[in-house]
């Protein structure tokens, strides 16, 4: 549109800017904000998809600027996915800001690779995009925040969103609304035959506020843009 401020392919804001410095960790559209505490809208036109995999983007593109994890640690992809997925969905986003040629392909380590089976076993059959979900999920559970907050979403609506759309069966199973990481953890503890907890029932559990207990909480990115304003 002409005159109009362009933020790219995900998100328009509505502010006039200058293009995004590649030296900076909120050069995806998404770590930029009206305001503190509000977020843009998201383009109807965008796929839900997409939105979630800037989310993930952006939060790599933290870690990887404060030297804590290359794309490929951060994403759990390999390096040619992830070029994949930078020049098919994120045209506008330079390849050159995730340092793929510093990264190398990680296998995972067990934990993470008996998550990533369980998910991938859930995945909708024959679609590539569960699959891809499946193991940037996985990585991103190794995190200590919550599930969504790792993945760099918005809310945990979003995370609820995202597994249902692309493991139906699995989150399904989660009825008592228990927290999704939690959730994933039982889900793996009783594929492997043993239990998680000695509780003879979630009611009776004395940690029952830990594993149903709110999740509500800032968006990292929310929050990363806070501190550094």
């Amino acid at each position: 549109m002409s005159g109009q401020p362009q933020e790219g392919t995900i998100w328009k804001t509505g502010i006039s800017r200058s293009a995004p410095n590649p030296s900076c960790p909120d050069r995806l559209p998404h770590a930029q904000s009206r305001g503190i505490g509000q977020w843009p809208f998201i383009d109807p036109a965008v796929s839900f998809d997409e939105h979630v995999l800037a989310c993930v983007l952006a939060r790599a593109l933290q870690e990887i600027d404060r030297g804590e994890a290359t794309a490929t640690q951060a994403t759990g992809l390999k390096r040619a996915d992830l070029r994949d997925v930078l020049t098919d969905r994120f045209p506008d986003v330079p390849v050159s800001a995730f340092a793929l040629e510093a990264a190398t392909d990680v296998e995972p380590a067990m934990e993470e690779q008996l998550l990533r089976d369980l998910l991938l076993a859930q995945a909708r059959p024959g679609d590539p995009a569960s699959a891809r979900f499946a193991k940037i999920i996985a990585r991103r559970a190794m995190r200590d925040d919550h599930l969504w907050q790792d993945l760099g979403l918005f809310n945990r609506a979003e995370l609820s969103r995202l597994l249902a759309t692309h493991f139906p069966t699995l989150a399904a199973g989660n009825s008592r609304n228990m927290k999704w990481k939690k959730y994933l953890y039982r889900m793996l503890c009783e594929a492997e035959g043993f239990s998680l907890c000695a509780a003879p029932s979630c009611g009776q559990c004395c940690d029952f506020e830990s594993c149903f207990g709110s999740e509500e909480d800032e968006s990292c990115l929310a929050r990363s843009r806070t501190t550094s304003i």
